[in-house]
């Protein structure tokens, strides 16, 4: 019997105490485990192949938990907790073994969310004012204009532009889930393939060497795709309008409204992200001075931005707070798989620029692209004797390899809601409560459109401009 009961006041913060105290030293035997089976291969700490396990985990868990739990998965918070109750194995295993891997790590995940956050947040503040007809050449020409805009604002940058204005234009109708599907296809992902600042991972590419206009010779790729999507999506779109009710049909007319833009010093802050990115490049800034600009051109929008306009975009930081906590998470426990795929790669026999383009896509389909595209450039290199990322422009082998890579990490960055930065934001934003929301798929059911449309996709292009090598 407890001879000193805790005030009431207490029993929350005690209960806490003794849950964290449980969960530690739960969290403490994988972690002990993980250590004991590390080893080092020419001064590289290689971590067992068991140490994967929290990153499925986590995988499963953004999986299925809002489908078993949505009441509690809702919160960004709970999203938090559980994305670093994975994740505490693999911090513990790095601190203990690895401490450089893991800062690298941290470095790399800052660049990543501060690019995303400084466009979400600058991009918050772009008002397209209007309520157009959602018919379905209006739909088309959005993700058309979409997957242009993704390669002068960044993917991040064109979602958050055109989301609130597709879902407003889209408001009175019933079936609508599909287009924004295909917008998180198109313009959050596919579009951004021509130029450093439309993805991540050719701005790190970049970083590496890679010329800024190279991008530029994956013109008939993104021109294929993207052509085939928008041909399918307004086709698929045709008979969705065409099972409208004609009371929501003639509600949509008469809420019709020309677009017009506002806050145009968003704009131009935009194009500051963009001249910084383009001049850590040119010029060598360290990273936290680049950094540091972006989060300063983004306070500087969320400050000066009228308020108006924020309220008009329903604008919140819940997406970008989603994205952050989970990737975190995800950022953290994938290091395991990047360091025995980096490593041990070459025992998957990838030699073919095609073999190139599915690993790099499968892998960018799970693991955030970014890294991915990075640890396969590595494995090119390695393997076409390329000391620099630009010596693989030197042969016809080393170019068609950098190319498949690079669209691998681009294109299959779609293939799920972890792919890529965006596609997380724009779902999150989707579902927002108000007149707006789209019941958007589940991770589960969202892989059943990408699988069904991308992968044949896919498969085309692979053959087409890896194996016939008709664009070379």
């Amino acid at each position: 019997m407890n001879r000193f009961p805790n005030p009431p006041a207490l029993r929350p913060v005690v209960g806490a105490t003794r849950l964290l105290a449980a969960l530690v030293a739960v969290l403490l035997v994988p972690a002990c485990a993980l250590a004991s089976g590390a080893s080092e291969t020419s001064g590289v700490v290689m971590p067992p192949e068991y140490a994967v396990a929290p990153f499925v985990l986590l995988l499963l868990a953004i999986a299925v938990l809002p489908l078993a739990w949505p009441h509690f998965w809702e919160r960004n918070r709970n999203k938090a907790i559980v994305a670093g109750i994975v994740s505490l194995p693999i911090l513990a295993y790095y601190l203990a073994n690895d401490v450089p891997r893991l800062l690298v790590t941290l470095e790399d995940y800052l660049g990543f969310i501060v690019l995303l956050w400084s466009l979400y947040t600058i991009s918050g503040g772009i008002v397209l004012r209007g309520n157009l007809t959602a018919t379905p050449g209006t739909n088309t020409a959005f993700l058309a204009i979409g997957a242009v805009l993704a390669n002068l604002f960044g993917t991040t940058g064109a979602s958050m532009l055109l989301i609130r204005p597709m879902l407003r234009t889209n408001q009175d109708r019933q079936h609508k889930t599909h287009t924004f599907v295909f917008f998180i296809f198109i313009v959050s992902n596919i579009a951004g393939c021509l130029t450093p600042l439309g993805d991540p991972p050719l701005y790190m590419g970049f970083l590496k060497g890679i010329p800024f206009a190279w991008t530029l010779v994956l013109w008939p790729e993104w021109l294929f795709l993207n052509a085939a999507l928008l041909g399918i999506y307004y086709l698929w779109d045709r008979r969705a309008f065409a099972r409208e009710a004609p009371g929501e049909l003639a509600q949509d007319i008469a809420d019709n409204e020309p677009v017009r833009l506002q806050g145009w010093l968003n704009v131009a802050l935009i194009a500051g992200v963009l001249v910084t990115i383009f001049l850590s490049g040119q010029v060598g800034l360290p990273w936290y001075v680049r950094d540091a600009v972006m989060v300063g051109l983004g306070l500087a929008s969320y400050l000066l931005t009228p308020k108006a306009l924020h309220r008009a975009n329903a604008f919140t930081f819940n997406a970008i707070i989603e994205v952050a906590v989970l990737f975190l998470g995800i950022f953290v426990t994938m290091v395991p798989a990047l360091v025995l795929l980096q490593y041990q790669g070459q025992e998957l026999g990838v030699t073919e620029p095609w073999q190139y383009f599915w690993a790099t896509g499968a892998l960018s389909s799970f693991l955030d692209n970014t890294p991915t595209y990075l640890t396969f450039l590595a494995l090119a290199q390695g393997s076409l004797d390329a000391p620099q990322a630009i010596d693989l422009l030197k042969s016809v082998d080393g170019m068609a390899i950098l190319e498949a890579i690079s669209l691998g990490a681009v294109f299959m960055g779609a293939n799920t809601y972890i792919g890529n930065g965006p596609n997380f934001m724009v779902k999150a934003i989707a579902e927002e409560r108000g007149k707006t929301r789209v019941a958007m798929p589940s991770f589960g059911g969202y892989m059943l459109y990408s699988c069904a449309i991308l992968l044949p996709l896919f498969a085309i292009v692979s053959v087409l401009f890896f194996v016939l090598r008709i664009a070379g």
